[in-house]
């Protein structure tokens, strides 16, 4: 349990719980650890403070990230086990579901990167790595300034 007025940082507190799990095998080396959504979700603090977390358990030797895909048990010599698809390839793919059933029209606007954020509760590069990904695979196109709008059916990858 935190203890929220004490004199131990919550973080710490938090780097700890994960320490005693990694010690007791519940995560071996290679596995993701939770995300900052998950940390943030399960113990109630800021992002931030996630942030803190995965930092005082890489400072630790416990734990290293890889960009892009999330924080792993581990100096990173054992090889990780990749969760599903990372967050941002996830997002993409959802939206590119929606454009091929129509939800999504052609020169219509994708939801904005803050929507994105609230609605899978990722941070902001994660929202624009999906839709980096979207306008790369030719899904949308971007004005700046403006948003990313989904492109004509012609520029659609072949599946």
């Amino acid at each position: 349990m935190l203890d929220r007025d004490g004199p131990v940082p919550v973080y710490k507190q938090i780097a700890e719980m994960i320490r005693t799990r990694i010690d007791h095998g519940d995560l071996a080396p290679g596995d993701p650890l939770p995300s900052e959504a998950e940390l943030t979700t399960e113990y109630g603090i800021a992002r931030l403070t996630a942030r803190r977390v995965a930092r005082e358990l890489r400072e630790r030797g416990l734990a290293h990230t890889v960009h892009g895909e999330g924080t792993f048990v581990g100096d990173g010599t054992v090889p990780r086990v990749r969760r599903r698809a990372a967050a941002y390839e996830q997002i993409a793919n959802e939206i590119a579901d929606r454009i091929r059933r129509g939800d999504l029209k052609p020169g219509r606007p994708i939801p904005s990167e803050k929507t994105l954020i609230q609605q899978y509760g990722v941070a902001k590069a994660t929202a624009r790595h999906a839709t980096a990904l979207l306008r790369e695979h030719g899904w949308v196109f971007t004005v700046p300034y403006r948003g990313s709008y989904v492109c004509d059916p012609d520029a659609w990858p072949r599946a």
